[in-house]
């Protein structure tokens, strides 16, 4: 009989549209535990295949200094696209398909701080922001182009695509108000951005519409 396919096909449609939530406007993303199995996928709004981008979020963490944390992952089939870790002896890294760059930034701690990272390919300027400040810059793979294509995680680093998690290297703690833009954001939008300012929606994910597929110990919760 037809019946039991058509009715697994329903529910496997019924589980897909139910999987993908959209917008995050007022809530926290909360990873309350170390675990190799909790993350949360963004979907962007467009391919990333980028030359330039700012990304932004609002992070806390009690996770102590020796232990290396990521941030943010986005992966292709074969290349660690662009990474950013609070590394072991407390500096944030960047890194795109390869060795990265570090910056001696203020700490992360339980309460939230509002980070920002901006990179450019035709002159590598690359630089942090933490609480509407900058860092200084530094010169990172002038030329470099990010490739399309790939999945973009918080909470967890995948080794390979979808895969390979390690519990001591995930996320916990706190992210909200991720934004991320295909272009250099000026130093005042950015500090409009960290004092809560309307500014330009990101591009590439907008909190207020993401797009967004929960796993594991993740819970979405009202930002008050």
């Amino acid at each position: 009989s037809l019946w039991p396919l058509m009715s697994l096909t329903l529910h496997l449609n019924t589980c897909l549209v139910f999987l993908i939530l959209v917008g995050l406007s007022e809530k926290v993303l909360v990873f309350p535990y170390e675990t190799d199995f909790s993350f949360v996928a963004l979907i962007p709004q467009k391919e990333m295949e980028l030359r330039a981008f700012t990304l932004c979020m609002r992070v806390a963490t009690e996770l102590p200094e020796e232990r290396q944390i990521i941030l943010f992952a986005y992966r292709t089939a074969d290349y660690d696209e662009l990474n950013v870790w609070r590394e072991k002896d407390g500096r944030v890294s960047l890194s795109m398909s390869g060795d990265g760059i570090f910056f001696h930034l203020p700490p992360l701690t339980t309460f939230r701080s509002s980070l920002c990272l901006t990179w450019e390919s035709r002159t590598g300027l690359t630089a942090f922001w933490v609480d509407g400040k900058r860092s200084t810059y530094q010169v990172y793979k002038p030329g470099h182009s990010i490739r399309p294509k790939g999945t973009v995680l918080l909470g967890q680093d995948p080794d390979k695509h979808l895969g390979g998690l390690e519990a001591m290297q995930s996320f916990v703690g706190e992210v909200t108000d991720l934004n991320m833009w295909d272009s250099v954001l000026s130093r005042s939008m950015i500090q409009a951005w960290h004092y809560g300012h309307k500014v330009l929606k990101g591009n590439i994910f907008d909190w207020s519409s993401i797009e967004y597929e929960l796993n594991g110990n993740v819970m979405v919760v009202h930002d008050d």
